[in-house]
């Protein structure tokens, strides 16, 4: 475990996690950067709107993949949000169990993390940790220093939208912090290490977290919105490829990214899912909001996939080579 945040908290409370650092120090006033990539990355709330060829040649061609094909189609459609709120756990688990999400990212140290690890042990939902450094910890617990570090990170993060390219010295300790005690915090409510990690607005992938080797080596990870070329301008597509190619050193990826939004046109799911039936592809969902809530819970999606199958959990290649056998379930979650 990186850095020494740990402390027993007063009172009848179980162990929790708090800073035994010095008090911060405000930095602000003399940052330095990192500019030697210079990109202006998506707003975090706007997704990518990828519209991908159905023909192999230009799946070749389409930005965001490995440069190279698992052979064999894997469509994992996975709900980010896992415990923020009742309803935000409530939908996605109705989802779940209609066989319409694959599998969900949870956040901790929020108002219902406690609840849904529980029904995710009781459902056997593949979960993995959505790492937060842009929303207030809602949970009634979370530690105070937690609080104070995530603030400092969120106020860097949200202030433009070139923060998240750009590596800030003075928050290297509040980083660590931050992505160390929910890495904890995980693997005590969930009882087992995060098989895969991804980010709230995807800011897993800001420099902050890959430059200082944050995340978890090993664990499958998250990697750019996948879009077709000329969607982007050149210096931004060669920045998302010099983060997925960081990624790939480190951890496992899916072959595309994409968000399940805009809904219309119908023909652009259409291609997203004609991709899925040669490649690994995670779309991601957010059954709080109610056009995909009713897209997926009300069987809209098994009509346009036809006979595609959704996976059962979040399924991708062995990290040494493409070809391997897929894992079609994990092993560190029951059978629903």
């Amino acid at each position: 475990m990186r850095g020494k945040y740990r402390e027993r908290c007063a009172g009848d409370h179980p162990e929790r996690l708090a800073d035994s650092s010095p008090p911060l120090q405000n930095t602000e006033s003399h940052v330095s950067f990192d500019l030697s990539i210079v990109a202006i990355p998506d707003n975090p709330s706007v997704p990518a709107d990828p519209v991908p060829a159905v023909d192999s040649a230009a799946m070749s061609e389409f930005v965001g993949s490995n440069g190279e094909s698992s052979r064999t189609g894997v469509l994992i459609v996975n709900a980010d949000d896992w415990g923020r709120d009742v309803e935000t756990t409530d939908r996605i688990i109705e989802c779940v169990l209609r066989g319409a999400v694959s599998s969900a990212s949870a956040m901790v140290f929020m108002e219902d993390s406690e609840r849904a690890a529980a029904l995710a042990r009781e459902r056997g939902v593949d979960v993995g940790l959505h790492l937060n450094f842009t929303s207030p910890f809602s949970a009634p617990l979370a530690p105070g220093r937690l609080a104070e570090h995530g603030e400092r990170v969120s106020r860097f993060l949200l202030r433009n939208r070139l923060a998240q390219v750009m590596y800030h010295p003075g928050l290297a300790s509040s980083f660590e912090y931050v992505v160390a005690a929910q890495l904890e915090e995980f693997r005590r409510i969930y009882g087992a290490e995060p098989r895969r990690v991804d980010g709230h607005h995807h800011m897993h992938l800001c420099a902050n977290v890959l430059f200082a080797g944050l995340l978890p080596a090993g664990t499958i990870a998250r990697r750019n919105f996948s879009f077709q070329p000329g969607k982007k301008s050149g210096v931004n597509r060669f920045y998302r490829g010099v983060i997925d190619r960081l990624l790939a050193r480190r951890h496992r990826l899916t072959d595309y990214f994409f968000s399940l939004p805009p809904l219309q046109p119908a023909e652009r799911l259409d291609r997203v899912f004609a991709v899925a039936r040669r490649s690994v592809v995670e779309v991601e969902t957010h059954p709080i909001n109610p056009e995909e809530y009713r897209f997926l819970a009300g069987g809209e999606i098994f009509q346009r996939i036809g006979n595609l199958s959704i996976e059962s959990g979040f399924a991708v290649p062995e990290a040494d080579g493409v070809g391997k056998k897929i894992k079609r379930r994990s092993s560190a979650h029951a059978q629903r």
